[in-house]
């Protein structure tokens, strides 16, 4: 890992795998909008901030991005000062953002116009797995290019999975993500059940939890006692899979894949963004649920 790695977007998951870069002593080149990101980063030990993206891309050998949505996305890459401005032939750029998988595709070809390899690298994990250096890639795009990355990737996950061409790794995360809103949306209504006909909460729990039941996952494992705490600190804000939801949906319409319970479940985030919990953790669409039966699912 000799080379130097460019760095775009250091939020909630963006500089903490900036950290693990940097502690594996990697150079660095960062940039972020935000001023206090920003200067978040230039204490990283080997790194250095920039005053754009298209600035990182022109010094890096290899440049991640890890960004909201869609709309950011482009601008970063596409737009004044973006990373096709600078960008040098030679190039591997990964975008670890849920994005649609057009974004993709539309980056990658303007790219490829300057010589540059462009990876869809969107990740399984939250902000404590992005800590720990525990985030599952997955990775799409020019395979001959995953040696290019790999060593970096290892660096801050876990684990990579190479799944396809450009935009494959895309729709995988989406598929993904629209199934895990609505079992959030799911877990939230089986909870209201247990509490309004008086079943035990730490009773249901245990039996979900230990029982070896086809009910069992991690989100249930993950967030259920949360639930029952009134704990909803995000991990991964509710804001976010809402964004997720809409392009699980968005890709299910396109391929003309009937989805009921991914447009309910889209719905009910809908809600919970409108009645203003979409800064807290994902996990607080059960507020939805609890405003439907009018009482909180907390012990407390």
């Amino acid at each position: 890992m000799s080379g130097t790695v460019g760095f775009v977007g250091l939020g909630t998951m963006g500089l903490p795998m900036a950290t693990n870069l940097a502690r594996a002593g990697v150079r660095l080149v960062c940039h972020d909008a935000s001023p206090a990101a920003s200067a978040a980063a230039a204490t990283l030990p080997g790194a250095e901030t920039v005053g754009s993206a298209g600035e990182a891309a022109t010094r890096a050998d290899v440049l991640f991005t890890c960004l909201p949505n869609n709309d950011v996305v482009r601008a970063a890459y596409l737009g004044p000062g973006g990373v096709a401005a600078g960008a040098r032939a030679g190039l591997v750029t990964c975008d670890c953002s849920t994005v649609g998988p057009e974004v993709t595709t539309e980056v990658a070809a303007a790219l490829a116009a300057r010589g540059v390899t462009h990876m869809d690298t969107p990740m399984l994990g939250s902000q404590p797995q992005a800590v720990a250096g525990e985030i599952f890639f997955i990775v799409g795009g020019d395979r001959a290019k995953l040696e290019a990355v790999a060593p970096y990737l290892a660096r801050m996950g876990k684990r990579h999975m190479y799944v396809g061409p450009t935009g494959t790794a895309n729709r995988v995360k989406l598929i993904h993500n629209g199934l895990a809103a609505a079992t959030a949306v799911a877990v939230a209504e089986a909870l209201a059940v247990c509490v309004a006909s008086g079943v035990d909460r730490a009773t249901f729990y245990e039996v979900v939890r230990s029982g070896g039941g086809m009910a069992y996952g991690t989100y249930f494992e993950r967030r259920a006692q949360r639930i029952f705490d009134g704990d909803f600190s995000p991990t991964f804000m509710l804001e976010l899979m809402r964004k997720d939801a809409a392009l699980a949906l968005a890709l299910a319409e396109a391929v003309k894949v009937p989805a009921p319970m991914l447009a309910e479940t889209k719905r009910t985030y809908d809600e919970a963004v409108a009645r203003g919990w979409g800064k807290e953790d994902f996990s607080a669409v059960t507020h939805v649920v609890e405003h439907r039966i009018g009482r909180t699912l907390s012990a407390g």
